[in-house]
């Protein structure tokens, strides 16, 4: 079975960047028919609408239904860093506070894992909707940002996401290219404003209504504690990587920052390596 994939998001790096450090990572919607890995097709059969996302690291997501029951549905391969387990306990935490998926099941296989989620009520944030009106939508995702660190609260959160976290991750994964870049990271700054983080605060994992705010969020299966801005500099990264150059200074302004030369180059470095 495949599912021909809407390019209207854009180019396999729609939702990645180019790294600082010369590492390229791709996610976005296959612009050519693409097989449907076969535990979605077992879980969804007929019921697969559309492959909405792959990324870099192989993991596959689709929209579809069970029963009658809009539903997204993603894949990550064996041993794949997509860590799904994860991401079922971070939802579980953050949806007594944000706008996140509710988990219908998560299974773990031979052949992978997969998590289904229902529908939330929105548009993605790198849509052609969006994508033609790329200052609302840069607004939208600074003041959206902000108030998710506002609402989540930080004395009981049990995950974390700090610079020393994600190092260690980092390093635990033994990937060569990666452990070079965190080798080369410079010291990382004093932390700004602890927060709970996203964790991958890109334009993609935002859902926007159709009056341009925040619906909620998807992907956070990093969601954790950490300083504000290792979120902040790669959200307002991931708008030029969307809506093209021009769009930074807004998101800062939105979220109610001045931009911080020493924090955006470290955190953008880290995101590299990590």
């Amino acid at each position: 079975m495949t599912v021909s994939g809407s390019s209207g998001i854009g180019a396999p790096d729609t939702g990645s960047p180019a790294g600082t450090h010369g590492v390229r990572v791709f996610s976005g919607r296959p612009e050519a028919s693409f097989a449907v890995p076969e535990p979605l097709r077992r879980r969804l059969g007929d019921g697969i609408e559309s492959v909405v996302w792959v990324n870099e690291i192989g993991g596959v997501t689709v929209s579809g239904s069970l029963g009658r029951e809009p539903v997204f549905a993603k894949w990550a391969p064996p041993g794949s860093e997509l860590d799904l387990a994860a991401e079922v306990e971070r939802l579980a935490w953050a949806g007594r506070y944000i706008r996140v998926p509710e988990v219908v099941e998560y299974s773990s296989g031979e052949d992978g894992d997969v998590l289904v989620t229902r529908a939330i009520a929105g548009a993605n944030a790198v849509t052609q909707r969006w994508l033609a009106e790329p200052r609302q939508a840069v607004i939208a995702l600074g003041e959206g940002l902000r108030s998710l660190h506002e609402s989540l609260p930080v004395a009981s959160c049990p995950f974390e996401w700090t610079v020393k976290a994600r190092v260690a991750r980092s390093r635990a994964e033994g990937i060569r290219e990666r452990i070079d870049l965190l080798d080369r990271l410079p010291p990382a700054p004093s932390v700004d404003s602890l927060v709970v983080c996203h964790g991958d605060a890109c334009a993609p994992n935002t859902l926007l209504t159709d009056e341009g705010t925040v619906a909620g969020y998807v992907d956070v299966g990093r969601l954790g504690i950490g300083d504000r801005w290792g979120d902040i500099a790669v959200g307002a990264w991931s708008t030029e990587w969307n809506y093209g150059e021009g769009y930074t200074g807004l998101y800062y302004e939105a979220y109610g920052v001045e931009p911080d030369e020493e924090h955006i180059r470290f955190y953008r470095s880290l995101w590299d390596a990590t």
